[in-house]
C-alpha cells in the first residue's frame, strides 16, 4: 500500500500506519461502533500488588538466595506507573490532523500504560452536546479501529509490549459532522526479564542469568543495593551478569529491568542472596561441607582413588589427596597441588616451541589451582567430626607435622581448643633427666607435664617464622619441616581461612646428647596470622607458654603491654627490614624490663645458621630453666576464661567420658580388677577351652571307653558353664553394656575414652612391673619364683576394651544354655546386635581368645548372623590376613595400608586374632565384586610368652591354618636376618598352606620383607628369594610327609606363587632416629604399592566370593578341624559339602539325561528291530544283519554326542565363579572318569540289547515263514470251501456251514508241517559263558568238569580249608564274634540277592534267552567282588560263588526258554485264530458287510496290544523323571539326601525292626524303601494315570494321524492301505505279526467305509483302555513294566555300595568312577555288630572319634594284629572318615542305639552296651537337628 506522505511502498497489506514516515495511508476507516477489545482475551494488569521491598522483608535471611520465579515479581507502584507514563510513555506532541470543519476534541492524555494496555482520554469539544468518537490505533504490526459513544475515555488492551503506539481521536457529532483528527503516540511498556535466577556465587562475586522476555528488548539494567542502598548498577544487552569484588558473607539484593531504546523502562523482578564467606567459598570449591562432617570410616573406604597413584587434577581432589597419604602416614601428604591435563600436555610442547614468549617464564602461576596446605588442613579438621580429627591429629604427629591445638573459624571469629583431638596422641622418649640411662618415659601428650614455648608474628615480618622453628627443631643431619613455611609447595599461597590457627608441635630427646637438642621435652606452639588481629589466641599462648617469642619487624609497644602474661618474653627482629625502628625496640624493652637476652636480633653479620644457633641456645635456656609446666588437659580452663570453645565439652563426649571414668578409676591393680570384674574370661574359659580340644584330641583317654571319656568331658564342660552361670554380672560389666547401648556418638566416644583410660593403666602397670622385674633380675638364683610371678603378671597387665568385649561374649555363651523363658538369658539376647553395629562402625572383633587359645563359637556365629542381617543383601566380603613374627610391625603394616586402628602401643601386641571391616564405596564394588573388605591382625607367631608352652608350635599352627583358610589374601612377615625362627615360621605358613589345598582353599600369598631400604633391593636380593623359594620347597615336602600328602613336591605345588611378584621390600617406618623421625616416605609408598596390588589380586580373582554367613561357616569347620591333630583328615565344612552336592545333582541331572536319551532311543531301535520283515521298505535292507550295524554305528554315534555334552557340561560347570565351584576342583577328575565309565557302560549296555534283540528276531523271522505259509494254505482252503458252497444247490444253514469249515480245518491241520523253534541247552550255554569268564582262573578245570545243573541247589556255603580254620571259625560263631568267614558270607549273600532280582527281572520279561543274560549276571558278581576289594576272596570263593549262581540261572532261564518256545509253538498260534477264520468264511459266504467287524478285528488284535505295549514301554522314564522333579526330587538328587531321607524316614516311624533291616541288609532295605516311595508318590491323587493318559493320548493321535493321511490314496485296496497305516506307525509301535497276517486274510471289506469305521474303533479302544487303565493298581504297574523305574533309581543313589569297615555306614560319594569313599555320619560300631572281646557287650565307640584317638584295631585285614586307629588308611586306604563336625553330629546314632540297646543285643546274640550318661539327654528332636548338621541340611 501507498503512504500518502512519503510516497513509498513501506504499509504492509491491511496497515494503515507507515512504517517510514508513521502517517496513515489514504483508506477508509472501518467504523466500530461500541467499546471493544483489541483482543478477544485481555490480561488484566491493573491488579495492585506489593512492593518489592515489603516483599523482600517477608522472606527468610536463612536462604542462600532466592529466585525471582519462587520469590516476587516487583512491579511499581500507581505512582511511579503515572510518572513513567507522563515522562516515558508518550512520544511528541499531540497534533490535530486536517479533516471537516467540526470542533476537535481536546488533548489527548495517556492516564495509564501497562504492557499490553493502555487507557486514553480526552476532552469534549462542547460538554452541551452529544458527541461519539472514532478512535483508531495503529503499530507496524497492527490496526485497530473503535468507536465510542457517550464517554471521552478508552481502554486498548492486548497490545504487544515495548512497541509504539499512534492513536487518532476524531469527534462525530449526531449530525454527522467529523472533526479534524487528533494524534498522540506512545509506547507499552516492555516486559521485565523473565526467571532472573543465580547462576553461581562466591564470596566476591555473584553471577546472574535470565531469559529474554517477549516484545522489544533495547538493553537490561541491573542495580545491586545492600541494606537498601545502591551499590552500583550495570547494563547489558546479554542475558547474563557478573557483580564482582563482592564483600563476603553479605546479603545483596538485585533488581533487573528491561529498558528500551527509545522507551520506557520495565518494572523490574528481583532476587536476593547471601555471598558465600570466605570459608564456605573455600569448602565449596575443595568440595567440602560444614555441616555434613567428615567420618573416619568414609574415609577409609576402599575405591579407585585408593589404587590410584595419580596427582589431584581439581581442587575438590586435593582434600582427598591429602587424607589418603595421611591415611597412609605419608609425609608427603600436604604436597598436594593441582596437576590440569592440559598442563602436562602443554608443558613437553613448550620446550619444543621456538616461538614462546619469555613473559611466560616469568609470569604470575595460576593461583586458582593452588590451595595453602593450611588451609587444607584446616578446612578437613572443621569438617570433620572428632573421631576423623583424632586419627588425623595422630597420623600428622607420627608424620612429624604440626597439629592444630587452636583451630579459628573465620567466619564466626571463634576458635576451638583442639583437646579431644589431641588425645590419642602417645610419646615416647628418653628425657636426660631420667635416673635410668636406658628407661624411657611413655605417655599421652595431654597428660604430659611439659613446658611449651610459643613464637608469634607482630605486623609484618620479613623473616620467616615457620621456616626458623623447622631449623631450631631439626638436626642439620635431619631437617624436617614440621610447619608449613613460605617456600613449600602451595606455602607462598595466600592463607583464606588459615590466619588464627595455633599449630603445635614436640621437641622430644632420645637420650643421646650427641644427637639430641634439647635435654628435656618441650612443646613447641605456633600462631599463624598477626598477634594484633588475633589477641585471644595471644592471650592464651601467653598464659599457657613459658616463653613466647615475638617475631616483628615494626613493634607495637601497646599491644604488647595489653596483655596479662605468665611467659617470659622474647622479641625476634630483622634489622635489616626497611621497617625496624631501633628507638621503638629500645622503647619497648624498656617498657617491658626485658634484658638484653630477651631481645634476638638477626644482624647482618649472622648467617642463619648462627642465627638458629643462637635461639636453639635461649629455648634450651628457657626449658632448662623452667619451672611452668602445664598439661593440655589444664589448658582448657584458660580456655574457658578466654570464651574459646573446647571440642571435649559437647554433652555426648561428656557423658561417655563420665560413664568410662566410671568404670575405670576403680582399678587399683588389673590382675585382680580382671578377677573380680571379668570373672568369666578367666581360668573357667580357659578350662572350656581345654576340654574342647581334648573331646577332639583324646589325648587322655587311656584305657577308658572314649564315648564315656567323652561323655565325663561333656559333664565337666556342663559344670564350668553352670559355674559361669552363677556369677551375677558385675558392676563393671553393668556399666559397660549399658554405655554401649547408647545411640550414636556417645557409644563412639565411650569405648574410645574406654581405650584410652585402659591404655593409660596399662601403660602405667606395665612401666611399673618393669622396674620390679629389672630388681629381680640382678640377683636371678635368689629370685625365680619372684621372676615367674612377675612374668605372669606382665603377661596378665593388658587390659582394653577387647576384653570387656570377650566378657560380654561369655555372658552371652553362658546365658544362651539356660532356658528359654529365663529372664537372664532375655535380657542378654540383645548383645550380639551391639557387637554387630560395633563393627559396622569400625571396632575389630576378637575371633580368636589370644589368652585361651580358643573361639567362642556361639559368640561369634550370633555376632556375625546379625551383622549379616543389617547389611543383606549387601553382604559379600573379601579377607586379607598379616602373618609373622611377633614385633615385627605387622599391625603398623596394616594400619598403614587401611588407615585402621589396630593396637600397636608399648606392651599392647596382638594376642590371638581380631577382624575388622572397611567398606567398599559403592562405584567400586562391581569391579571388587563385594561389599565390604575384613582385615584380620593376628598374634606373633613364636611369641615369647607362649615360647615357655608345650604346645606353643601347635598354638601357632592352629592359628595359621585359621586365618590363612579365612583369608583370599595372605601376607607373610618375615624377616630375613633370624633364618632359624623363619624356617619356623615357613613350616607353620606352608603347613597351612598345604590343608587349604586339600580341602580345595585357595588363597593368595605374598611375601613381604621388611626394613630393606636398597632401591636395587628387588634385583639384589634375587639370591634371598631363591634361597626363600628352595626353603619353601624343602618345607613344603616336610609338611606334605607330616601330612601324608607326599605327592607335594614343591610350594609351587600347593599354591600359585611367583617369586618375582610375589615378593615385597619395605624400607624401614622411621626416617632418621626416634622419637623426632617421620615416617619414612619411602615405607608409606612401598606399603600403598602393596595395597594396590592386592586390590588388584582381589579385583582378578576368579572365584566367588564369600558372603558374611559363609565366611563364618568357614570359621566354624577351619576351627573344628584344626582343634584335631590330622587337619586334613578331620575338615569339615558345609560350604564344601553344599558345593559338592551341587555338583553331584548337577551330574545325575546331566546323567539322567543321557541315560533316558539311550532307553528311548533303545526303545526305538528295538522296536524297528521288532518290526524287521513286517515293514520291509522303512528300512531299506533286507539283511537284518545290515540292519544291526546301522544301529550299532548310530547307538556309538549317540553315545559319543552325549558323552561330550556331558563333558562339556562339567567343564563350563567348574568355569563358573559362582557357587564355591573352586572348592570341589579334586573332585574334577573323578567325575570326568565317571562320564567315561557311564560312556563303556552305556556302550556295552546298548549294543548288547540290539544285539539279543536282533538274535531273537532272527528266530522269530524263520517262525514267521513257517506261520506265513500256514495262513496261506488256510486262505487258499477257505476260499475253496467259499467257492464249493456257493455251487452246491443247497440251502447252507449256520450248522451246515459250521461243519464243512471244521472238517476243512481238521483235514488242512493234518497236512501242515509244524515244526517251530529248536530248543536249546540253556544250561550248556550258561557253563559255556562261565567257562569264558573263568578262563585266566587256575579253577578251570575244575569248571569243565562240573555238572551246572545240580549247582546252587542248597545255600551257599563259604568254603573253609583245614581244620584248623573250621574250628577257629566255629569258636568265634559260638562267642557271637565277626571274622573273615562271616564277611564273605555276607559278601556272597548280597551277591546272590542282587543276581537273583535281575535274573528273576529276566524271566519276567518272558523273551528268549541269550548269552547277554548270564553275561549281566556274572558282570554284576564280578563288579562286587572287585569292589570289595577283599584280598582274601580267592580263587575258589570266586569259582564256587559263580558256580552257585550259574546253577540257580541256568535252571531258571532254561524254564524261560521253554515257556518262550511254547508260546511262539505254530500250531498253537495257528488255533489261535480258528474261530476268527470261522467268523470270516461266514461272513463271506453270507456276503456280509465286513467293514465294520474287519475295522474292529484290526484296532483289537493290532493296535491296542501295540498301543499298550508302548504305554508300559515308555512309563518306566517318565516315572523316574516323576520322582526326580516331583515332592521327592530332593531326597533322590544325590546319594547323600537320599541318606538323609532313609534315615529321616527311619526315625519318624521309629521301629526297630526297621533299623535293623537297614543295618544287616542294607540293599535290601533300601530297594523296599525307594520302591515303596515309588508307590506312595504314584497312588497319592492322579500322578500315574496322568503319565498314561499323555502317551496313551500321543499314540491314539499318532494312529489318526496314519489314517487320514493314509487315506489321501484313493487308489490302494485295503490289505495296501493297512500296511501303509502299519509303515507310518512303525517307529513307534510293534504290530503282532501273526494278527496283521490273520486280519489280512479273507478281507472284502471296502477302504472308505472301512477307514470310516477304524476311526469310531480307535474312539472305543481309548475309551476301553482308558477304562482298563484306571482299574489298574500301581504295584501290578510297576511289576509290569520293561523299564523298571526302582532299579534305575537304586543305581542312582546307590552308590559304589561300600560301607565303613567299622561300622558298616554305606559309602556316600558322588561319581560311580571315585576313589576314596566317605558317609557322613557314622554309627556306634555296636550297631555294626561290634562287642568287646571279654564281655561281650555292644561297642558304643565311633570310628569319627576313633581314628582321632591314641586306641588300636585289630581284624583279619590287619592279621589280628593291634593297629592305630589313627593311621587306619593303611589298612582301608580308600575310606576317608572325617571328624564329626561337632560333638553333636552324631547324637541320631546315639538316640537310636540309646533306645534300642537291649534289643540290638538280642539280635546281635550279645550283652547291652554301657550306654554312656550324656547320651540318656540326647532327645528326638536333637537327633533329628544333628542329622541335619551332618547333611548340611539348611
Amino acid at each position: 500500500m501507498k503512504c500518502s506522505q512519503c510516497q513509498t511502498l513501506n504499509c504492509e497489506e491491511g496497515l494503515q500506519l507507515c512504517c517510514k514516515c508513521r502517517t496513515f495511508a489514504e483508506e477508509e476507516v472501518s467504523h466500530v461502533s461500541g467499546m471493544g477489545s483489541l483482543k478477544d482475551l485481555a490480561f488484566d494488569r491493573g491488579r495492585s500488588e506489593p512492593s518489592v521491598d515489603s516483599a523482600l522483608k517477608d522472606l527468610s535471611d536463612e536462604e542462600d538466595f532466592v529466585d525471582a520465579s519462587d520469590s516476587v515479581l516487583d512491579c511499581c507502584s500507581e505512582q511511579e506507573d503515572a510518572s513513567q507514563s507522563s515522562q516515558a510513555g508518550c512520544q511528541g506532541d499531540t497534533k490535530a490532523q486536517p479533516t471537516d470543519d467540526g470542533p476537535s476534541p481536546g488533548e489527548i492524555k495517556v492516564h495509564h500504560i501497562s504492557t499490553d494496555c493502555v487507557t486514553l482520554g480526552w476532552d469534549p469539544p462542547e460538554p452541551s452536546m452529544k458527541w461519539s468518537y472514532e478512535v483508531t490505533l495503529s503499530s507496524c504490526a497492527q490496526k485497530e479501529s473503535l468507536r465510542v459513544q457517550d464517554s471521552n475515555t478508552i481502554d486498548f488492551e492486548g497490545l504487544r509490549p515495548g512497541t509504539e503506539y499512534i492513536f487518532n481521536v476524531v469527534c462525530v457529532s449526531e449530525s454527522g459532522v467529523r472533526s479534524k483528527a487528533f494524534t498522540s503516540s506512545c509506547y507499552t511498556m516492555p516486559m521485565p526479564p523473565e526467571k532472573l535466577r543465580i547462576d553461581h556465587v562466591t564470596s566476591d562475586s555473584v553471577c546472574l542469568s535470565w531469559h529474554h522476555p517477549d516484545g522489544e528488548v533495547g538493553e537490561y539494567h541491573v542495580n545491586c543495593s545492600r541494606d537498601g542502598e545502591d551499590t552500583r548498577e550495570k547494563t547489558t544487552v546479554s542475558n547474563s551478569l557478573t557483580f564482582s569484588s563482592l564483600r563476603p558473607g553479605v546479603k545483596y539484593t538485585f533488581r533487573a529491568s528491561t529498558l528500551l531504546t527509545t522507551g520506557p523502562k520495565s518494572q523490574f523482578v528481583a532476587v536476593y542472596v547471601h555471598t558465600k564467606t570466605v570459608l564456605e567459598n573455600l569448602l565449596l570449591d575443595l568440595g567440602l561441607d560444614f555441616k555434613e562432617k567428615l567420618t573416619l570410616s568414609t574415609v577409609l573406604q576402599i575405591d579407585e582413588k585408593t589404587i590410584s597413584g595419580e596427582p589431584a587434577h581439581s581442587l575438590t581432589d586435593l582434600p582427598w589427596y591429602f587424607l589418603k597419604r595421611l591415611m597412609m602416614v605419608n609425609v608427603t601428604a600436604r604436597s598436594g597441588k593441582c596437576v590440569s591435563t592440559v598442563d602436562e600436555s602443554g608443558c613437553d610442547a613448550s620446550f619444543c616451541s621456538s616461538d614462546f614468549e619469555l613473559e611466560s617464564l616469568v609470569g604470575n602461576q595460576d593461583v586458582n589451582n593452588m590451595v595453602n596446605p593450611l588451609d587444607i588442613v584446616a578446612a578437613l579438621f572443621l569438617c570433620s567430626n572428632g573421631f576423623l580429627q583424632q586419627e588425623m591429629t595422630l597420623k600428622m604427629s607420627m608424620c612429624q607435622f604440626s597439629v592444630p591445638l587452636l583451630l579459628p573459624n573465620c567466619d564466626s571469629d571463634q576458635c576451638t581448643f583442639m583437646l579431644w583431638a589431641l588425645r590419642d596422641i602417645v610419646k615416647k622418649y628418653r628425657p636426660h633427666s631420667l635416673d635410668d640411662p636406658k628407661g624411657f618415659v611413655e605417655n599421652r601428650v595431654v597428660l604430659s607435664d611439659l613446658p611449651m614455648v610459643s613464637f608469634v608474628r607482630l605486623g609484618e615480618c620479613s623473616l620467616s617464622k615457620s621456616q626458623i622453628i623447622n631449623k631450631l627443631l631439626s638436626n642439620p643431619q635431619q631437617y624436617h619441616d614440621t610447619f608449613v613455611h613460605h617456600d613449600m609447595e602451595c606455602g607462598d599461597s595466600p592463607r583464606r581461612i588459615s590466619n588464627g590457627l595455633v599449630e603445635i608441635s614436640w621437641y622430644l630427646p632420645c637420650g643421646n646428647k650427641n644427637i639430641d637438642i634439647f635435654g628435656e621435652p618441650v612443646a613447641v606452639a605456633n600462631l599463624r596470622g598477626d598477634i594484633g588481629t588475633f589477641e585471644t589466641q595471644y592471650s592464651f599462648l601467653c598464659q599457657t607458654s613459658v616463653a613466647v617469642f615475638v617475631f616483628f619487624d615494626n613493634l607495637d609497644y601497646s599491644l604488647l603491654t595489653s596483655q596479662h602474661t605468665k611467659a617470659q618474653l622474647f622479641l625476634i627482629g630483622n634489622p635489616q627490614s626497611p621497617n625496624f625502628n631501633i628507638d621503638v625496640l629500645k622503647k619497648t624493652a624498656s617498657g617491658l624490663n626485658l634484658k638484653k637476652n630477651n631481645i634476638i636480633l638477626k644482624t647482618k653479620q649472622m648467617n642463619d645458621a648462627d642465627f638458629v644457633k643462637n635461639l636453639r641456645n635461649t629455648v634450651g635456656d628457657v626449658i632448662k630453666n623452667c619451672k611452668f609446666k602445664m598439661q593440655l588437659e589444664k589448658m582448657s580452663d584458660v580456655a574457658h576464661e578466654l570464651g574459646i570453645l573446647v571440642d571435649e565439652d559437647c554433652q555426648e563426649c561428656q557423658t561417655a567420658k563420665q560413664n568410662a571414668f566410671a568404670i575405670t578409676s576403680n582399678i587399683p591393680d588389673i590382675f585382680r580388677y580382671k578377677e573380680s570384674q571379668l570373672p568369666l574370661q578367666g581360668q573357667i574359659w580357659k578350662e572350656l577351652a581345654r576340654l574342647e580340644k581334648e573331646e577332639c584330641r583324646l589325648r587322655k583317654v587311656g584305657d577308658k571307653n572314649i564315648e564315656i571319656y567323652k561323655s565325663e568331658l561333656q559333664t565337666q564342660k556342663t559344670q564350668l558353664r553352670k559355674k559361669q552361670a552363677e556369677w551375677d554380672m558385675s558392676g563393671a560389666m553393668t556399666c559397660f553394656i549399658n554405655a554401649i547401648s547408647t545411640p550414636g556418638l556417645e557409644r563412639s566416644y565411650f569405648l574410645k575414652w574406654m581405650r584410652m583410660n585402659l591404655d593409660n593403666l596399662s601403660r602405667e602397670s606395665l612401666s611399673g612391673l618393669r622396674e620390679q622385674y629389672k630388681e629381680k633380675c640382678q640377683n636371678s638364683s635368689e629370685n625365680k619364683e619372684d621372676i615367674k610371678d612377675l612374668d605372669k603378671q606382665i603377661s596378665n597387665s593388658s587390659l582394653g576394651t577387647e576384653h570387656f568385649l570377650r566378657e560380654m561374649g561369655q555372658l552371652y555363651e553362658s546365658s544362651v544354655l539356660l532356658p528359654e523363658g529365663e529372664v537372664s538369658r532375655q535380657q542378654l539376647l540383645h548383645l550380639p546386635k551391639l557387637c554387630a553395629e560395633l563393627l559396622l562402625d569400625g571396632y575389630p572383633l576378637e575371633l580368636v581368645d589370644g589368652d585361651a587359645s580358643n573361639i567362642p563359637l556361639r559368640w561369634v556365629s550370633d555376632v556375625l548372623c546379625e551383622l549379616d542381617a543389617l547389611v543383606k543383601p549387601k553382604n559379600k566380603i573379601m579377607v586379607i590376613t598379616v602373618l609373622g613374627v611377633q614385633s615385627t610391625g605387622k599391625s603398623t603394616l596394616l594400619n598403614a595400608m587401611f588407615g585402621v586402628q589396630f593396637a600397636v602401643s608399648s606392651g599392647r601386641c596382638t594376642r590371638g586374632a581380631f577382624m575388622l571391616l572397611i567398606k567398599v564405596k559403592e562405584d567400586f564394588k562391581k569391579q571388587l565384586d563385594c561389599d565390604f573388605v575384613v582385615i584380620i591382625d593376628t598374634e606373633g607367631l613364636k611369641s615369647p610368652e607362649l615360647a615357655q608352652l608345650d604346645d606353643s608350635h601347635e598354638h601357632d599352627n592352629e592359628l595359621a591354618t585359621l586365618v590363612i583358610g579365612l583369608s583370599d589374601i595372605t601376607i607373610i612377615n618375615i624377616a630375613m636376618e633370624n633364618s632359624t625362627e623363619m624356617k619356623d615360621i615357613l613350616q607353620i605358613v606352608v603347613h597351612a598352606f598345604l590343608r587349604m589345598k586339600e580341602v580345595g582353599k585357595k588363597p593368595k600369598c605374598q611375601f613381604v620383607h621388611q626394613n630393606v631400604s636398597d632401591v636395587s633391593a628387588h634385583d639384589k636380593n634375587m639370591r634371598d628369594r631363591k634361597m626363600l623359594l628352595e626353603q619353601l620347597n624343602e618345607m613344603t615336602q616336610a609338611a606334605a610327609k607330616m601330612e601324608n600328602k607326599e605327592e607335594n613336591k614343591n610350594f609351587t605345588d600347593v599354591i600359585e606363587y611367583n617369586p618375582d611378584t610375589g615378593n615385597w621390600y619395605i624400607p624401614g617406618l622411621w626416617h632418621g632416629n626416634p622419637p623426632m623421625a617421620p615416617v619414612n616416605a619411602g615405607y608409606s609408598e612401598a606399603v600403598f604399592e602393596l595395597k594396590r596390588n592386592m586390590v588388584q589380586v582381589l579385583q582378578r580373582c576368579d572365584i566367588s566370593k564369600n558372603n558374611i554367613m559363609e565366611f563364618l561357616e568357614w570359621t566354624k569347620s577351619l576351627w573344628n578341624a584344626v582343634k584335631y591333630e590330622n587337619f586334613i583328615f578331620s575338615f569339615r565344612n558345609s560350604l564344601v559339602a553344599d558345593a559338592y552336592m551341587k555338583l553331584c545333582t548337577k551330574f545325575n541331572k546331566w546323567e539322567w539325561e543321557f541315560r533316558k536319551h539311550m532307553y528311548t532311543w533303545v526303545a526305538n531301535a528295538q522296536t524297528k528291530i521288532s518290526n524287521f520283515r513286517t515293514i520291509l521298505d522303512e528300512f531299506q535292507t533286507s539283511d537284518i544283519e545290515e540292519l544291526l550295524v546301522d544301529l550299532k554305528s548310530k547307538a556309538l554315534s549317540q553315545i559319543s554326542k552325549w558323552e561330550k555334552i556331558l563333558l562339556d557340561n562339567l567343564t563350563k560347570y567348574y568355569e563358573q565363579t559362582e557357587g564355591h565351584v573352586c572348592l570341589v576342583e579334586g573332585y574334577r577328575e573323578t567325575f570326568s572318569n565317571t562320564a567315561k565309565s557311564l560312556r563303556r557302560e552305556m556302550e556295552n549296555s546298548v549294543l548288547n540289547q540290539l544285539e539279543a534283540a536282533v538274535e531273537i528276531r532272527k528266530g522269530m523271522c524263520s517262525l514267521e515263514t513257517i506261520k506265513e505259509n500256514h495262513t496261506i494254505k488256510l486262505e487258499q482252503r477257505v476260499l475253496e470251501l467259499l467257492e464249493e458252497c456257493r455251487k452246491s444247490k443247497v440251502q447252507k444253514s449256520d450248522k451246515d456251514l459250521d461243519r464243512d469249515f471244521d472238517k476243512m480245518w481238521d483235514t488242512t491241520v493234518k497236512e501242515l508241517s509244524f515244526k517251530g523253534l529248536d530248543p536249546k541247552d540253556v544250561v550248556e550255554k550258561v557253563l559255556k559263558q562261565l567257562r569264558l569268564n573263568l578262563k585266566q582262573s587256575p579253577l578251570i578245570k575244575t569248571v569243565n568238569n562240573i555238572k551246572l545243573n545240580q549247582c546252587g541247589v542248597e545255600p551257599f556255603d563259604v568254603p573253609i580249608d583245614g581244620f584248623f580254620k573250621k574250628v577257629k571259625h566255629a569258636v568265634i560263631n559260638m562267642f557271637y564274634l565277626d571274622d573273615h568267614i562271616s564277611k564273605l558270607q555276607a559278601l556272597a549273600d548280597s551277591i546272590i540277592y542282587a543276581c537273583l532280582l535281575l535274573i528273576n527281572d529276566k524271566v519276567q520279561k518272558e523273551t528268549d534267552y541269550h548269552d547277554n543274560d548270564i553275561q549281566e549276571v556274572l558282570h554284576i558278581i564280578d563288579e562286587r567282588l572287585s569292589a570289595s576289594r577283599d584280598p582274601q576272596t580267592n580263587c575258589e570263593f570266586e569259582v564256587k560263588l559263580k558256580l552257585h549262581i550259574c546253577g540257580i540261572a541256568s535252571r531258571q532261564f532254561q524254564e524261560m526258554h521253554g515257556h518262550f518256545i511254547e508260546v511262539n509253538d505254530p500250531r498253537r498260534c495257528l488255533e489261535q485264530y480258528r474261530n476268527k477264520y470261522h467268523d470270516d468264511f461266514k461272513d463271506l459266504f453270507n456276503k456280509r458287510d465286513q467293514c465294520k467287524t474287519k475295522a474292529e478285528e484290526f484296532t483289537q488284535l493290532c493296535l491296542k496290544p501295540a498301543v499298550e505295549a508302548n504305554v508300559l514301554n515308555s512309563l518306566g522314564p517318565d516315572i523316574v523323571d516323576e520322582m526326580l522333579t516331583g515332592r521327592n526330587a530332593l531326597q533322590f538328587s544325590t546319594r547323600a539326601f537320599f541318606q538323609y531321607s532313609v534315615l529321616k524316614h527311619l526315625i519318624s516311624e521309629f521301629r526297630f525292626e526297621n533299623y535293623v533291616s537297614y543295618i544287616v541288609s542294607y540293599e535290601e532295605y533300601v530297594k523296599k524303601w525307594i520302591y515303596n516311595q515309588i508307590k506312595e508318590h504314584l497312588s497319592n491323587g492322579l500322578k500315574i494315570w496322568e503319565l498314561q493318559q499323555r502317551h496313551l493320548k500321543a499314540n491314539i493321535q499318532n494312529i489318526t494321524d496314519a489314517i487320514t493321511k493314509m487315506q489321501k490314496d484313493k487308489n490302494c485296496n485295503l490289505e495296501k492301505y493297512v500296511q501303509n497305516i502299519c509303515k507310518e506307525l512303525g517307529n513307534t509301535l510293534v504290530i503282532p505279526k501273526d494278527a496283521l497276517s490273520a486280519f489280512m486274510i479273507l478281507n472284502n471289506a471296502d477302504q472308505e467305509q472301512f477307514a470310516q469305521w477304524l476311526k469310531k474303533s480307535i474312539e472305543e479302544m481309548e475309551q476301553s483302555l482308558m477304562i482298563k487303565l484306571q482299574k489298574q493298581s500301581v504295584q501290578s504297574i510297576l511289576e509290569a513294566l520293561r523299564i523298571k523305574p526302582q532299579d534305575i533309581l537304586f543305581n542312582r543313589v546307590f552308590g559304589c555300595g561300600m560301607q565303613c569297615p567299622f561300622c558298616k555306614a554305606p559309602c556316600e560319594a558322588g561319581g560311580k568312577a571315585h576313589t576314596d569313599h566317605f558317609a557322613s555320619v557314622h554309627r556306634p560300631q555296636g550297631l555294626g555288630t561290634y562287642r568287646f572281646l571279654h564281655s561281650r557287650k555292644l561297642d558304643t565307640d565311633i570310628c569319627s572319634s576313633l581314628v582321632f584317638c591314641e586306641g588300636c584295631f585289630c581284624c583279619y585285614e590287619t592279621d589280628e594284629e593291634n593297629h592305630p586307629y589313627k593311621k587306619y588308611q593303611e589298612i582301608y586306604p580308600d575310606w576317608h572318615i572325617p571328624a564329626d563336625p561337632s560333638i553333636q553330629a552324631s547324637d541320631y546314632w546315639k538316640y537310636v542305639m540309646t533306645h534300642f540297646n537291649k534289643k540290638f543285643a538280642k539280635e546281635y546274640k550279645a550283652l547291652p552296651a554301657d550306654i554312656p550318661p550324656a547320651w540318656k539327654n540326647i532327645t528326638k528332636e536333637q537327633a533329628e537337628n544333628s542329622l541335619k548338621e551332618c547333611f548340611s541340611i539348611k
